[in-house]
């Protein structure tokens, strides 16, 4: 599928075009088909796209895969696509996260400060934010069915075999950037967990027909 003009913020879109999906093994390629397929057979019968990230904190990776999964929808220009993600847990949506989209291009406005601070998310000027902060998978803020259920870590995969209301049940884990926290590799390696999420989810909408 052939991307068209976007609505993304210009350093968004520049980082998009620059995604080489040939870097992404067969491996993980098979890994990502279930995804596919679920998105194609939505597009395919103009239902609704509903994407659930899951991880037992959401406070890196399941965030990491909404953010982009919206993002990268919308530059391949996937309607009725809704993404969203939740933890095992609740806890915070880690701030050198943030930093690493921002750096991306993102517009990012902290709402709320407190323990579990709310941030607004933004990829273009009139786009809708994407509302960011920590969240259990029972939060209301989720869908309750229709819903792939995406796990992205390994830990979530094992404690939570069963997501309520998961018309699907996908698996894709990433290694956690958290183990390089407070050292001197922190920010590049939350940059390379960013960018192998967002060209795997490039991958993704870009089997997608439409």
């Amino acid at each position: 599928m052939t991307a068209k003009k976007t609505p993304l913020f210009p350093e968004i879109k520049a980082f998009i075009d620059a995604l080489n999906p040939n870097t992404i093994s067969n491996k993980r390629k098979t890994a990502l088909q279930p995804l596919i397929n679920f998105i194609q057979t939505k597009a395919s019968e103009n239902e609704t796209i509903r994407l659930n990230f899951i991880c037992t904190h959401n406070s890196r990776r399941s965030h990491l895969a909404q953010i982009w999964a919206q993002t990268i929808g919308t530059y391949f220009h996937i309607e009725n696509l809704f993404c969203y993600s939740a933890g095992t847990e609740t806890t915070a949506l880690y701030p050198t996260v943030a930093k690493t989209l921002q750096n991306s291009g993102f517009l990012i406005h902290k709402i709320s400060e407190t323990e579990n601070p709310i941030y607004s998310i933004k990829f273009g000027s009139n786009s809708h934010p994407i509302i960011g902060f920590s969240k259990a998978l029972n939060s209301h803020f989720n869908p309750v069915s229709g819903f792939a259920a995406v796990v992205t870590c390994a830990q979530a995969d094992a404690g939570c075999p069963f997501i309520a209301g998961a018309e699907k049940r996908i698996i894709i884990t990433f290694e956690d950037p958290k183990i390089y926290d407070t050292t001197a590799q922190q920010e590049e390696k939350y940059h390379e967990r960013s960018l192998q999420i967002a060209t795997g989810m490039f991958y993704v909408f870009s089997q997608i027909n439409l």
